[in-house]
C-alpha cells in the first residue's frame, strides 16, 4: 500500500538529539565504548522518595485515569511552587501533562495557525499567512518542529555573537517582533546553551510584547539548575501575567526523565482550550506518576541542591579542561550544557561528501566516529559552528570525553 503522508508532518526532520543518541546506542551495542554527551538526561537515580512515592501511590490503587488537567493534589503543589516564584496562578490555569514537551506541543498547536487557517474579521473570516513565532537562536530543537507542525512561521534573532546573552540584541528582537507577531520563545536557563537571561533582557521582552500584543512561552525547565544566580520568571514582571504561559517540567531538577510529567501554567481561557486538545490526545498524565509529582514538589529540595552542586563542579572542570587546551568557552549559569566553538581548521575535521555540510555538522560525525565521543551539532539549533556537549556525566567521563577530543585532534 501507498501511503499518502499529511503535509504537515513533511516540513519536520527528526530530533538532532535524538539522533546522535540513537547513533550512539548502536555503537554501544556494537561493543564500542561511547563517552555520550549528547543528551540532556542527569546521570542520578530518581530520589528514592520520590520512587517510592509512586510505588505506594501504584500500592495504593492509583492506576486509572486521572482528571484530565491533573489531580488536584498535584495542581495545588504547583501552585505554591509557581507563587514561590513570583508567579500568581490558580488552579484552574494549570494542565498537568505527559512531560514537558506534550505540554509545549498543547501550546503552539492552541495559539498557531497555520497558512490555510482562518482568520476572524469584520465579515466572516480571511485567508491568512501562517503565524509569526519568534525564536531566540540558539533555540532547542523542538520549537522549529513545533512551529512548522502548526503551520506557523519563524523568524530568529541570533545571540551567538554575545556569548548567547539576550541583552545585548533587544534592539535585534524590537526590529523582529512585530504586531504580526503571535508568539515568542523565551528559554531561561537557555538549552543549548546554558544561558540565564537578566532581568534587564526580561524586562526588554516584557515591554516588546506589551507593546505589540504578543502572547510569550517562558519555558522554565532548567530553572532549578542555576549556577550563583537567580533566575526571574518573565511571567512575574508587570503586565507579563495575562500574556505569559509559564512552562516547567520534573525531567531535569528531579531527575525523572522517564516518568514523562510537566505542566504549564497560562490564562484560564488558553487553558480552556488547549484542554480540548489534551483530553482528545493524551487524556491525562499517569496517575501514579503525579503522586510521584507531589513528592517532588514537596520534599526534595535536599537532593535538588546536591544534584545542583555536582553539575556546578562538573562545568567549572570542564571549562578548565577546554582552556587547557586553548579553547574559551562561554561559562553557563545554568542548565547543564555547553557550546564548545567548532574550528573550521581542525586536523581532523571531516569534508561532506556533498561539499555543503555544515562544519559543526561534519566535527560531531567525526568526532563521534573517531574519538566516540557523542555531541549535538549547534546548527540543529540554528547556530552553525558550534557542538553543544552537555554535562550531565560523570567527572570521569567529562575528562576522558575531553581527552579523546584532543588526542583525534578535534581541539
Amino acid at each position: 500500500m501507498n501511503l499518502d503522508f499529511a503535509e504537515r508532518v513533511g516540513r519536520v526532520e527528526p530530533s538532532a538529539t535524538i539522533a546522535i543518541s540513537n547513533l550512539s546506542a548502536e555503537l554501544e551495542a556494537d561493543g564500542v565504548d561511547v563517552v555520550d554527551l549528547s543528551v540532556g538526561e542527569p546521570d542520578f537515580p530518581t530520589p528514592g522518595n520520590i520512587v517510592q512515592a509512586g510505588k505506594e501511590a501504584m500500592d495504593a490503587g492509583h492506576t486509572g485515569y486521572a482528571p484530565s488537567n491533573g489531580i488536584p493534589e498535584l495542581k495545588e503543589a504547583i501552585v505554591d511552587k509557581l507563587d514561590a516564584d513570583g508567579l500568581d496562578h490558580t488552579t484552574d490555569e494549570i494542565i498537568v501533562t505527559p512531560g514537558g514537551k506534550q505540554a509545549l506541543y498543547e501550546v503552539f498547536q492552541t495559539l498557531i495557525d497555520g497558512a490555510d487557517g482562518p482568520r476572524p474579521s469584520g465579515s466572516g473570516t480571511e485567508s491568512r499567512s501562517g503565524d509569526e513565532v519568534v525564536l531566540l537562536d540558539p533555540a532547542w530543537v523542538s520549537y522549529e518542529a513545533m512551529t512548522k507542525l502548526a503551520g506557523g512561521s519563524i523568524s530568529r534573532v541570533d545571540t551567538s555573537g554575545h556569548g548567547f546573552q539576550l541583552k545585548p540584541v533587544l534592539d535585534d528582537l524590537a526590529e523582529t517582533v512585530s504586531d504580526e507577531t503571535e508568539l515568542l520563545v523565551v528559554n531561561s536557563p537557555n538549552n543549548p546553551t546554558g544561558a540565564v537571561y537578566s532581568d534587564a533582557a526580561l524586562e526588554g521582552v516584557r515591554d516588546l510584547a506589551v507593546e505589540h500584543d504578543v502572547a510569550v512561552i517562558s519555558d522554565e525547565i532548567y530553572k532549578e539548575v542555576v549556577y550563583d544566580v537567580s533566575p526571574t520568571s518573565l511571567g512575574s514582571l508587570d503586565g507579563m501575567g495575562d500574556r505569559t504561559i509559564t512552562l516547567n517540567g520534573f525531567s531535569k531538577a528531579y531527575s525523572m526523565t522517564g516518568w514523562r510529567l510537566g505542566y504549564f501554567a497560562a490564562p484560564e481561557d488558553l487553558v480552556g482550550q488547549a484542554g480540548k486538545l489534551h483530553s482528545h490526545s493524551v487524556t491525562c498524565a499517569t496517575h501514579f506518576v503525579q503522586h510521584a509529582g507531589v513528592e517532588a514538589l514537596r520534599n526534595t529540595d535536599d537532593a535538588v541542591v546536591e544534584m545542583r552542586d555536582a553539575f556546578h563542579e562538573r562545568r567549572d572542570m570542564l571549562v578548565d579542561l577546554f582552556a587547557d587546551h586553548g579553547k574559551d568557552v562561554a561559562v553557563p549559569d545554568g542548565a547543564f550544557y555547553m557550546m564548545l566553538p567548532v574550528p573550521e581548521d581542525c586536523e581532523a575535521l571531516r569534508a561532506s561528501e556533498t561539499g555543503d555540510e555544515p562544519v559543526d555538522q561534519s566535527w560531531c560525525e567525526g568526532a563521534i566516529e573517531d574519538a566516540h565521543v557523542a555531541t549535538v551539532p549547534g546548527s540543529a539549533f540554528g547556530t552553525p559552528g558550534f557542538a553543544r556537549l552537555s554535562y550531565a556525566a560523570s567527572a570521569e567521563r567529562l575528562r576522558e570525553g575531553v581527552e579523546r577530543l584532543a588526542d583525534e585532534g578535534y581541539l
